[in-house]
C-alpha cells in the first residue's frame, strides 16, 4: 500500500513513519506547493500548526484550514482516501464528548480544526473516504520539540530528570484528561483502512487521569519533588479541566 504522511517532522508524523514502515511510505513537510496525491492509496494528514497558544490567526488559517481544504479537494478529485487529524480541543469547556455534542472552540487552533471538520463533511458521500479523527490527549515518543505544548508525560519527565522536581498547576488533582498513547491512535487509524465510510470519530481511551496523578508517576519513577505553581493568565480562559472521549461511535464502527 502506498501511503503519504504529511507533517512527517511532527510528533505523530514521526511515530507514523515507523508504525507504517511495512508499507511504501512517502513524506511531505509543509510548503507552498501542494503534494501530488494521484499515486497514493492513502494520505495521512498530520501536518498542522498544533500550538493552542498561537495567536496569528492568518497563519493558522493558511496552514491549517486552507491547506487542508485544498488537500481534500485534490483527494476527492483523484479518488484518493484521506485521514485527517482533528482535536478534542473543539469541545472546549463542554463536558459531553460525543461527536454530535455541541462544540466550544476556544483558540484559533481549535477553530481551524472545527472548520476543517465542517468542510470535510461536505464530501461525506464522495467516492473518496475522508475520515476525520478527534484526538484526545496524545502522548509518546518524539514530543520534545513541542516545548510547553508537549503532554504532561513529556514535560514532567523532563523536569524530573533535569530539575529534580515537577511543576504542576495549583488544583491539578481536579484537572482530568483522557490521555492516549500515540501507538493506540495509530493502531485505530490503521483499522480504519478497512472501514468503507467517511465521517468523524473520537480517538481516546474513554477514561481519565489527573495531571497530579501523572506527576506522581514521574515523581516516583525519578525520585523527584512536586511543586505547585499558579496557572498563567493566558491559559485560564481556554484551559480544559476535563476531557473524556465517548467511544460509542468508534466501537460501533470497528468493535
Amino acid at each position: 500500500m502506498k501511503i503519504l504522511i504529511t507533517g512527517n517532522k511532527g510528533f505523530i508524523g514521526q511515530n507514523a513513519i515507523k508504525f507504517f514502515s511495512n508499507h511504501d511510505v512517502s513524506t511531505y513537510d509543509y510548503n507552498e506547493i501542494l503534494p501530488n496525491v494521484k499515486s497514493y492509496d492513502w494520505i495521512l494528514h498530520f501536518g498542522a500548526i498544533s500550538s493552542t497558544t498561537e495567536t496569528n490567526v492568518e497563519k493558522i488559517m493558511k496552514q491549517n484550514y486552507d491547506f487542508t481544504c485544498e488537500l481534500i479537494d485534490q483527494c476527492t478529485l483523484h479518488t484518493v482516501d484521506l485521514q485527517i487529524s482533528s482535536s478534542a480541543s473543539v469541545y472546549g469547556l463542554k463536558e459531553e464528548f460525543k461527536e454530535t455534542s455541541p462544540v466550544d472552540p476556544r483558540t484559533p487552533y481549535a477553530w481551524s480544526k472545527y472548520m476543517i471538520e465542517q468542510y470535510a463533511n461536505k464530501w461525506k458521500y464522495n467516492s473518496s473516504r475522508i475520515q476525520v479523527f478527534r484526538y484526545f490527549n496524545v502522548y509518546g515518543p518524539h514530543e520534545e520539540h513541542k516545548g510547553n505544548q508537549a503532554s504532561p508525560y513529556c514535560q514532567f519527565e523532563k523536569q524530573a530528570k533535569v530539575l529534580g522536581k515537577i511543576k504542576v498547576f495549583e488544583n491539578s488533582d481536579n484537572y482530568r484528561r483522557d490521555f492516549v498513547h500515540v501507538s493506540e491512535v495509530l493502531e485505530m487509524q490503521k483499522k480504519f483502512f478497512d472501514v468503507e465510510e467517511s465521517g468523524l470519530w473520537n480517538i481516546g481511551t474513554g477514561s481519565t487521569k489527573s495531571f497530579l496523578d501523572v506527576a506522581k508517576e514521574m515523581s516516583i519513577k525519578y525520585n523527584a519533588m512536586i511543586e505547585e505553581i499558579p496557572m498563567p493568565e493566558n491559559l485560564k480562559h481556554s484551559y480544559q479541566k476535563y476531557t473524556c472521549a465517548d467511544l460509542t461511535k468508534l466501537k460501533e464502527t470497528i468493535g
